[in-house]
This record gives C-alpha cells, sequence and structure tokens, in this order.
C-alpha cells in the first residue's frame, strides 16, 4: 500500500504567499513574462540548504505572517532571506539553516525586522501542478498557482538521496539601512534634461509597489522633450521606466513584456535580488556602474529587448 504524499496544509498565509520557482524561460515571444522568485539568491539558498535543484519551488512569503502544518510525515526544511524568526511549534530555529520537521508540528514565520520577503523550501520541493512548464504566480498576468489561502495543502515532491551540503550557511543580515544600487545607463538615457538627478537622489520605496516594479518617490526626472512618442519595445527586469510623471519604476519579476515609457538606467544583474528585499518608505540609492559592468549590462539588455522582437518561426 503506497503512503499517502506528504502535504503542508496552510493555516495562515499572511499579506501574501505564493509558490515560486525559477520561472517561464523563453515565452517572451508569445507575451508570457518569465517571473519567478523575486529574491533569486534566496531562492536558491533554500533549495541547496535541503539538498534541492535550484528550480524546485519554495513559498515566497511577503511581510510574514504564515504558518502551515506539515502533514502525512517527516521534513527537511530551510528558511531564507528576509528574517521572520521561524518555529516549529513554537521553537524557534535559524535562518539560513536546515531544519528538521515532524509529521503535525506547525512551520511558522513572524513578521520580519528588516526586508520583506522569505522563503520556505521544503525537501524534495512544493510539487504544485505547473503552468507552463513553472510553478511560479505571475502577478501581473494570473498565470500560475494562486496565492496561498488557508486551507490550502501543497503536495511535497519526491526527493533524491542527495545529502545537503552544509545544515547552516554564514548569509549576512538584511538591514533596514539605505539600499545601494548600480544602474547602467538605458537606452533613452538622452530624453531627460538632466538624467543625473537619478543618481543625485535619496528615492523612498513606494507603498505601492510590488512584484510587477518598484515605484520611486523624490525628485522627478524632467523630459526634454514631453510630447515626444516612443513605441512599445521588450522590457527586463530591472529597467528603470521614467513614467510622464518623471517618477522612476523599477520594473520587478512580474514586469509586462513590452512597455511604451523611456528607460533611463537598468539595475545590474548582481544588485536585481536587493530589490525584492526593500520595504515601504525605505530608502533607495542609485549609482552609475563602472565601464567594464556597462558593457556586459548594455549587452544583456539588448539580448531581452531582441527576445521578444523576433517570433520564432516554429
Amino acid at each position: 500500500m503506497t503512503n499517502p504524499p506528504i502535504k503542508l496544509e496552510i493555516l495562515r498565509s499572511g499579506p501574501f504567499a505564493v509558490v515560486q520557482d525559477l520561472g517561464r524561460v523563453g515565452l517572451a515571444h508569445l507575451g508570457v513574462g518569465r517571473s519567478g522568485a523575486a529574491d533569486r539568491g534566496s531562492h536558491k539558498l533554500a533549495n541547496r540548504l535541503v539538498a534541492n535543484p535550484d528550480d524546485r519551488a519554495t513559498v515566497e512569503v511577503t511581510f510574514g505572517g504564515f504558518s502551515a502544518r506539515v502533514c502525512g510525515g517527516n521534513v527537511d526544511v530551510a528558511v531564507t532571506g528576509a528574517d521572520a524568526n521561524p518555529t516549529a511549534n513554537g521553537i524557534v530555529f535559524g535562518t539560513n539553516s536546515m531544519q528538521h520537521i515532524r509529521d503535525g508540528q506547525v512551520i511558522s514565520l513572524g513578521t520580519p525586522h528588516a526586508g520583506l520577503r522569505t522563503y520556505l523550501a521544503v525537501r524534495g520541493g512544493i510539487c504544485v501542478t505547473p503552468v507552463l512548464g513553472s510553478r511560479s504566480y505571475d502577478v501581473l498576468s494570473a498565470i500560475g498557482p494562486a496565492p496561498l489561502r488557508a486551507g490550502d495543502e501543497l503536495p511535497v515532491g519526491d526527493h533524491t538521496d542527495d545529502y545537503p551540503e552544509l545544515e547552516h550557511a554564514p548569509v549576512a543580515a538584511i538591514t533596514g539601512n539605505p539600499v545601494e544600487l548600480l544602474v547602467i545607463p538605458g537606452p533613452h538615457h538622452d530624453w531627460f534634461i538632466d538624467p543625473d538627478v537619478l543618481v543625485h537622489t535619496d528615492w523612498v520605496a513606494s507603498d505601492r509597489s510590488d512584484r510587477v516594479g518598484m515605484r520611486l518617490l523624490g525628485r522627478p526626472l524632467l523630459y526634454r522633450y514631453p510630447d515626444r512618442q516612443l513605441p512599445s519595445e521588450g522590457t527586463t527586469r530591472g529597467a528603470i521606466q521614467l513614467p510622464p510623471n518623471g517618477l522612476p519604476v523599477i520594473l520587478g519579476p512580474d514586469h509586462p513584456v513590452t512597455g511604451g515609457y523611456p528607460v533611463t538606467g537598468v539595475v545590474i544583474d548582481e544588485d536585481i535580488d536587493k530589490l525584492a528585499q526593500v520595504r515601504p518608505g525605505q530608502q533607495v540609492r542609485l549609482h552609475w556602474a563602472r565601464t567594464s559592468v556597462v558593457a556586459t549590462g548594455t549587452a544583456t539588455l539588448r539580448s531581452s529587448r531582441l527576445t521578444v522582437l523576433v517570433t520564432p518561426t516554429r
């Protein structure tokens, strides 16, 4: 007789909790964005701590308040990202470490003191039904498994015989300090009277930010030609769009595939994950990147723009 699969029964979802993996690759020409974990590094680390491949699905919890009961067997879990003081039946276990959880125990995440998103990985991965090749939920298109609610059950997949390489990862704690981001000039850098306003302003993250994009509040950039129009073109994660109000929007993992606002800069890939942990009201500072970084980043941006412009013949 086959044992029933192990599941996580959601007791509380908090403000927003979704299943995420590394997203949908290669569908931009069909109008489908990649989506995927907002903090890719934390997602991958959580998986590695429980000996999962990087692409196994985790639970992405925004601002804590999450709890789930383990049903059907014992599991190994890891919690990474924003430190939400994780507990098993009320007993604290460390962030960035593997923890053995027994059948019937409740995993709980509190409100993080710094950072915004926490990742829960289970050995074997979260095995909900994939949509278009991914288990990620895309906020903009509503593609993928729906945001979690109390009463949902998440099946746990089969795991390999591999044993975790480490039980604890020495990761620097996320702080509430101003977030420093390196930026390369965008393709429409010259559309603005003074593009350096972007790096000379102490920006504040708006409470209207989400997985689609982070809205910044501060000194608006002024258009050189206010009536100039831009045809829609491909977009990329980390691109800094400037709508008519002149306040930047940094595109997130669930960004639209195309956009018609000028792009004055692009956050370098190495700093993208920092955006996932910025809380509303937190200060953000942008800095122009060095020449070598600019060359690499410009090539990446050009490639992403071409991806949605070239449609495969078959």
